[in-house]
């Protein structure tokens, strides 16, 4: 049989190439083999503002006032945050603040410092 990978979308082995396409006649998807290795090599992240990758023990700093839901506290911008930690769900740093306590955050509205 070919070389060819099977189709990204239905999995299909009747793939063919076209130029620098390959093509699937099963679903008529059309990828570059190119980019079937690069999604292959991406890791999935956390990301800053910034685009910066962030991991588990990094330090951040906050870009935005963001108010503490059930309570009158405000954590201004600019408070840095240290030792963060890197979790799943939508807000995606674990992390303790001087002054409010444990809380979660979402890394859209930090930074690396």
């Amino acid at each position: 049989m070919s070389d060819l990978p099977n189709c990204p979308e239905c999995d299909s082995e009747y793939t063919y190439e076209d130029g620098i396409l390959l093509i699937c006649p099963s679903c008529a998807h059309e990828w570059t083999a190119n980019k079937a290795e690069d999604d292959q090599q991406q890791e999935p992240g956390v990301r800053d503002a910034n685009g910066n990758a962030l991991q588990s023990g990094d330090t951040v700093t906050v870009i935005k006032d963001l108010k503490v839901k059930g309570t009158s506290l405000v954590v201004k911008v600019g408070t840095k945050v240290k030792n963060i930690r890197i979790v799943d769900g939508d807000h995606d740093i674990d992390c303790k603040i001087d002054g409010v306590g444990a809380m979660q955050l979402k890394s859209e509205f930090v930074k690396k410092a």
